[in-house]
C-alpha cells in the first residue's frame, strides 16, 4: 500500500515538473544565447556588471559554501514527492489549474509549455497509449531489425498524405534511449512483441546483453 502511494505521488510530481522543467530549459537556452550575444558588448555596458557592482558585499554568507555530493538527487526526489502530494488534493489541483492558465496567457511560454505538457501527459499518464507496445521494425535499412515503441497513429495532414495503414514509432538509440528517431511505417511491416516496455528498454540499453526474461 505504501509503495502504491509512493509511485502515485512520484508520477504525479513528474507530470507537474516535466513540462515545467523542459519549458524552463528551452527558455534558458534562448536566454543563454542572448547572454552570449550580450557578452560581445564592452564590460562597462553590460547590465550584469552593474548588478554585480550593486550587490557586491551584500551576501558574504554565500562565500565558502560547499556542495554536498548526492544532495541534488535527494532534493529532487523529495520535491517530486511533495509536489505529487500537493497536486493530488483539491486545493493543489485548483492552484495548478490557475498556474497553467497564467502560463497559457504568455505568448512564447504558452506554445512551449502546452506542447511539452501534452507529450509528457501521454508518456507518463496511465491513460496514455504511448510506449505501451514494444515492436520490431526494419531500421535503418530493409535488411536490419531494431527494437522500437509504438507512440500512436499518424494524424491530420500526415495521415491524409500517407497511403495505407501506418503507425508512429519511436526508435531509441543505444545505450541512451532518451535520444532516437521518430518514424512512420506501415502497420503490416512491424512485428508486435510480447515483451514488456521495461524489458525492451533493458534490451536496448544493454545493447542486447540483457535478454528479455533474464534477471540482472
Amino acid at each position: 500500500m505504501l509503495m502504491t502511494h509512493f509511485k502515485k505521488y512520484l508520477l504525479t510530481g513528474l507530470l507537474v515538473w516535466v513540462p515545467l522543467a523542459i519549458t524552463l530549459w528551452v527558455l534558458q537556452l534562448i536566454i543563454g544565447t542572448m547572454d552570449q550575444i550580450g557578452a560581445l558588448l564592452p564590460t562597462s555596458m553590460r547590465p550584469d556588471s552593474w548588478l554585480l557592482q550593486a550587490l557586491e558585499g551584500s551576501f558574504p554568507f554565500l562565500v565558502g559554501s560547499h556542495h554536498i555530493p548526492g544532495f541534488g538527487v535527494i532534493l529532487t526526489v523529495v520535491v517530486l514527492l511533495l509536489t505529487g502530494v500537493f497536486a493530488t488534493n483539491v486545493l493543489g489541483l485548483r492552484l495548478l489549474q490557475v498556474g497553467e492558465k497564467v502560463l497559457n496567457r504568455i505568448p512564447i511560454v504558452r506554445s512551449i509549455y502546452s506542447s511539452v505538457k501534452q507529450v509528457s501527459d501521454t508518456l507518463f499518464s496511465d491513460s496514455g497509449q504511448a510506449f505501451r507496445q514494444a515492436l520490431l521494425v526494419r531500421f535503418p535499412h530493409g535488411d536490419a531489425w531494431t527494437i522500437a515503441f509504438m507512440t500512436g497513429m499518424p494524424g491530420g495532414e500526415v495521415a491524409a498524405v500517407l497511403d495505407g495503414d501506418y503507425v508512429s514509432v519511436y526508435v531509441p538509440t543505444t545505450p541512451n534511449p532518451t535520444s532516437g528517431y521518430f518514424i512512420m511505417v506501415k502497420k503490416a511491416d512491424v512485428i508486435e512483441l510480447d515483451m514488456s516496455v521495461d524489458e525492451a528498454l533493458k534490451y536496448v540499453i544493454s545493447m542486447g546483453v540483457v535478454t528479455p526474461g533474464k534477471t540482472v
